[in-house]
């Protein structure tokens, strides 16, 4: 019951994260973003890395959802299902923003300026 409890808070823990982030809000928030210099920050396209974080943490409060029906039920096989989505939702958004030129917002203002030509 107590662990029911706890996923269940962390679900709107999540939620409410992905909430500020997709508001446009939380960049102080994410990892590794306030220990860059202000040249690799302007390098970052704010507005689509808080979209993805947004996306990320609503993943991951419905990845949590598993846990709570595994608790509930006493079922390990749906704790095991959302371990494992958690995990490539959590591994896939950062191999994502790492290796996308979406978050790149150099490339972002190239691609606006070719459109305008």
């Amino acid at each position: 019951m107590i662990e029911t409890i706890v996923f269940s808070v962390l679900i709107i823990l999540f939620i409410v994260l992905g909430n500020v982030f997709h508001s446009g809000r939380g960049l102080s928030l994410v990892a590794g973003y306030n220990t860059m210099y202000e040249e690799e920050k302007a390098k970052i396209n704010e507005s689509e890395l808080l979209k993805a974080m947004g996306n990320m943490s609503f993943g991951l409060a419905f990845s949590l959802m598993f846990w709570v029906a595994s608790s509930l039920y006493s079922r390990n096989d749906l704790f095991i299902v959302g371990l494992v989505l958690f995990l490539v939702i959590l591994f896939g958004t950062i191999i994502y923003v790492n290796t996308s030129a979406k978050f790149k917002s150099d490339v972002n203002i190239e691609k606006e300026d070719k459109n305008r030509d």
